[in-house]
C-alpha cells in the first residue's frame, strides 16, 4: 500500500520491481488480500489492455494517516528505517498537508 500511496508504480510488474524485492507469489497472495479486504482495486489498464494496475479504494485512502504515522515511528524508533530524511521531516511539520497531497495523488 505505501508503494501506491507514495510512488506511481500501479501494475504487478511495477511493484515487483521495488526496493523490497519480493517474490511473486508473495505479492500476488498479498494483492489479492488486500483486494479482498476492499483496501485496493484491480482494473485494466485502459494503455494496455493486457496489464492490470492496482488503485486505492476510499477506504485504503483512509489508512493514509495510519501508514504515514507508522513511517514516523520507524523513523523515530528504527536506526534501519528506510524512510527518506525528507519524507520523515514532512511528515512532522506537515503532516496534513502531507496526507491531503497523497489523497488527491491516488484519487
Amino acid at each position: 500500500m505505501r508503494n501506491l500511496i507514495f510512488t506511481s508504480k500501479r501494475s504487478f510488474s511495477e511493484l515487483q520491481s521495488s526496493d523490497e524485492h519480493i517474490s511473486t507469489n508473495i505479492l500476488s497472495a498479498r494483492l489479492v488480500q488486500l483486494e479482498q479486504d476492499g483496501l485496493i482495486h484491480k482494473q485494466v489498464d485502459p494503455a494496455d489492455k493486457r496489464r492490470k494496475i492496482y488503485t486505492l479504494t476510499p477506504k485504503g485512502v483512509d489508512l493514509m494517516p495510519v501508514i504515514l504515522e507508522m513511517i514516523r515511528w520507524s523513523g523515530k524508533h528504527d536506526s534501519a528505517t528506510n524512510a527518506p530524511q525528507g519524507l520523515l521531516d514532512r511528515i512532522a511539520k506537515e503532516r496534513d498537508e502531507l496526507i491531503e497531497e497523497s489523497r488527491h495523488a491516488v484519487e
